[in-house]
């Protein structure tokens, strides 16, 4: 893995969680200064990385897949597979770096997929156990744990690419 892999990996994410509206606009942005810090480089990168506040919203639906495409990054249509599951991979990343808590990894799993994404289904499924554990003889740290390790496998998963049968966006 090269020194820039984990940012780029970073950006990729953030880009799934925005088209997914995970995450806002502004988030991509940071994401892309992040990514010249770290040594990545392009025009459409500089140029989204430029981007303020006040333009983001406007400017990253223009800018951002450029900037992917320079990069040899993929990006996920928001209404594919592919996409969603790349948009729980970054969201169970997030949890083990500790910005969600592991309840709300499975409240967010199973609001935005319910229980028709294969690849999260478990999550789904603890997300009910969290709303029934105080009846019954399941301890709320046990489901954490459980989510946890959930997440783990979730970010060991093999990325794939898009469906080239799945709409573009």
């Amino acid at each position: 893995m090269t020194s820039t892999e984990p940012t780029a990996r970073e950006l990729q994410d953030r880009a799934v969680l925005w088209s997914m509206g995970e995450i806002r606009a502004t988030d991509v942005v940071a994401g892309a200064c992040d990514a010249l810090v770290a040594g990545l480089d392009s025009p459409a990168l500089r140029m989204l990385a430029a981007c303020t506040r006040a333009e983001a919203d406007y400017d990253v639906p223009d800018l951002l897949l450029p900037a992917l495409n320079e990069l040899g990054l993929t990006f996920y249509p928001a209404d594919s597979v592919a996409g969603q599951e790349a948009a729980a991979r970054a969201l169970a990343a997030r949890t083990l770096a500790g910005e969600l808590t592991p309840r709300e990894l499975a409240l967010r799993i199973h609001q935005r997929f319910g229980h028709e994404l294969p690849l999260v289904e478990q999550l789904a499924n603890l997300d009910d156990e969290y709303d029934i554990v105080e009846y019954g003889d399941r301890a709320p740290a046990q489901v954490d744990a459980e989510v946890l390790a959930e997440a783990h496998r979730l970010t060991q998963h093999p990325r794939v690419a898009p469906d080239p049968r799945d709409p573009p966006t």
